[in-house]
């Protein structure tokens, strides 16, 4: 497994206490007590590192190819799952899935950005970025959830809205712009969790909601940290200061409250215990679910539009 720069301090204790073990088997002697001494400093250097992570090692655990990608989540946590193709226009978008699927016995509609996880799935998965099909046909299956009163519940991971040629011909801007627009509108319950990287409008596509769940290490920004550092300082190496400078992390996004809540990882991120991840967002979907399906129709929609409202600071004037 891939080890971050900022975990090798830890990576190097680990590997002492593997020699030390080898040693002691070999030659048969008790070092108990040193190994324990090193099992100690092992855990007081996790949690000084993974209590203290800066934006742009977050970026780093967000940004990272074990990471569970939406795919898993659905695998995990629905049952029944029946993936829809097609955006009945154009062509079907591997970045972007989305189908049918029962939550504790509850039909629902599921939809995420789906990055690969090698290569060669990358290649299929256009690295996650969606092309205007996918918002289309993203957008095609809320349509369906709000007819058949479904319940929508998306999982945002792009780094953005794939910027190529085609994309802009077919209408890229304009897809994700008529997902917010009808987002908007939708009459049934909208949970979206930034499983991973939420890109600019590419995110945008799937985040217009009623609860903005955000695992710990996932970010949320309206362009990258070297995409601003090019703009802003003409050097994309100085990506940490604009990681800083950008409050992209679920910590910062939850102070400004626009995510609603903050979802708990292992230390060292979801790839560390994938399972755990998936106990831990399960409650925190259906504590949400429960919640908003006790508004009606229209109360769903005002409670979208007061989400958006409160956002920022601003001050009216006549």
């Amino acid at each position: 497994m891939m080890v971050f720069e900022f975990e090798k301090p830890i990576n190097e204790l680990e590997e002492k206490i593997g020699e030390l073990e080898k040693y002691a088997a070999k030659n048969k002697l008790d070092l108990t007590k040193e190994i324990s001494f090193l099992e100690e400093k092992v855990n007081d250097k996790k949690d000084e590192i993974y209590n203290n992570l800066t934006p742009w090692q977050r970026i780093e655990i967000a940004r990272y190819v074990k990471r569970p990608t939406a795919l898993e989540y659905v695998e995990a946590l629905f049952d029944d799952f029946i993936e829809f193709f097609g955006d009945r226009v154009h062509s079907n978008d591997e970045a972007i899935i989305g189908g049918i699927a029962t939550y504790k016995g509850e039909a629902v509609t599921v939809i995420g950005h789906q990055r690969g996880k090698d290569t060669k799935d990358n290649i299929k998965r256009n690295f996650g970025m969606g092309h205007p099909d996918g918002y289309r046909k993203a957008l095609r299956l809320m349509k369906q959830a709000d007819k058949f009163k479904r319940p929508v519940i998306c999982f945002i991971d792009t780094k953005g809205a794939y910027p190529g040629k085609a994309a802009e011909e077919r209408g890229i801007s304009e897809s994700i712009a008529r997902n917010l627009v009808e987002m908007a509108g939708l009459e049934v319950p909208v949970i979206s969790v930034v499983i991973g990287e939420g890109g600019s409008g590419g995110a945008l596509g799937l985040g217009v909601c009623n609860r903005l769940l955000m695992l710990e290490n996932a970010t949320y920004s309206v362009i990258s940290p070297e995409g601003a550092a090019s703009i802003l300082f003409k050097d994309a190496s100085l990506k940490e200061i604009a990681a800083e400078s950008l409050k992209i992390t679920a910590q910062d996004l939850k102070s400004l409250g626009i995510a609603d809540d903050v979802i708990d990882e292992p230390q060292g991120g979801a790839h560390n215990d994938k399972e755990k991840v998936f106990e831990t967002l399960d409650k925190y979907i259906e504590s949400n679910l429960r919640a908003l399906q006790k508004l009606n129709h229209n109360e769903l929609v005002e409670n979208r539009y007061e989400k958006y409202m409160n956002i920022g600071v601003y001050e009216e004037q006549s």
